[in-house]
């Protein structure tokens, strides 16, 4: 029962995310949704800058907090381990949720892009940053990074193997293209308002801090091997070949038993 349980927890918050992430693409786009970054009941706007800044401050605590190493060690205490990412999963979409539902929107104009084709290129850097997110995540292991596969070892009884590094895809060009895809999706808006210019920069300080945060840890996790990835790949966009070719000569591979 309880590993049917934790699968049926699994999946919910796994729909949970799905619709949440959905729901963000059209929340930044300004897609035909009730409420968006641009769209919604108005508000003073220091009243604005402040909530919008606390909604944007508690996701980023949530989410960082929630994924260090040593509170997942204490958690994992009172949390079955098979669940713990997707209770993870769960309590970033509540917070997700959170910012949508009391979001306020600042209207004011930053820029505004009249031209017909650099709309339109404006408007494909944003469905390839999404496109590159989803693609991203499959690249690794999608269902065990939103907790699915967890839920769905434990029901059948199967244990999880060690965690290796790899480096598939886009992965062995750069480090962190999910975060690309993020960045992407939140700055290539043909018109910017005060409010989308301040859940960019918010998001994309975020973004930066978390990745320290996460290579600090991935360097404790697999060492040397991690160190000399971080020097041959960039960590957001593609070094030149040449140089990534000084970087291997200086650091070459090493061979493994």
């Amino acid at each position: 029962m309880g590993a049917l349980f934790s699968f049926i927890y699994g999946v919910a918050a796994y729909a949970l995310f799905l619709a949440t992430i959905l729901y963000a693409i059209a929340f930044v786009g300004n897609l035909g949704v009730p409420k968006s970054i641009d769209v919604g009941a108005s508000a003073p706007l220091l009243e604005a800058f402040i909530v919008n800044t606390l909604l944007l401050g508690l996701f980023a605590i949530q989410h960082s907090v929630m994924a260090r190493p040593a509170f997942k060690r204490w958690w994992t205490r009172f949390v079955p381990q098979p669940i713990e990412r997707s209770t993870y999963v769960a309590a970033a979409s509540a917070a997700l949720l959170l910012l949508y539902w009391q979001w306020r929107p600042m209207t004011g104009l930053v820029w505004s892009i009249e031209n017909p084709i650099a709309v339109a290129t404006v408007q494909a850097v944003f469905w390839a940053g999404w496109t590159l997110l989803f693609l991203s995540s499959f690249l690794i292991n999608h269902f065990e990074l939103f907790g699915l596969h967890q839920v769905f070892a434990r029901l059948l009884g199967r244990s999880l193997p060690q965690a290796t590094f790899k480096t598939p895809g886009l992965y062995r060009f750069v480090r962190h293209p999910i975060y690309l895809g993020l960045l992407l999706g939140f700055w290539a808006a043909p018109t910017m308002t005060a409010g989308h210019l301040l859940f960019a920069f918010a998001t994309t300080g975020y973004i930066l801090i978390g990745i320290f945060f996460e290579e600090r840890d991935l360097i404790d996790q697999f060492g040397e091997r991690y160190r000399r990835y971080r020097d041959e790949v960039g960590m957001l966009l593609p070094r030149p070949a040449k140089k990534r070719e000084t970087l291997t000569a200086m650091h070459p591979p090493r061979s493994t038993p």
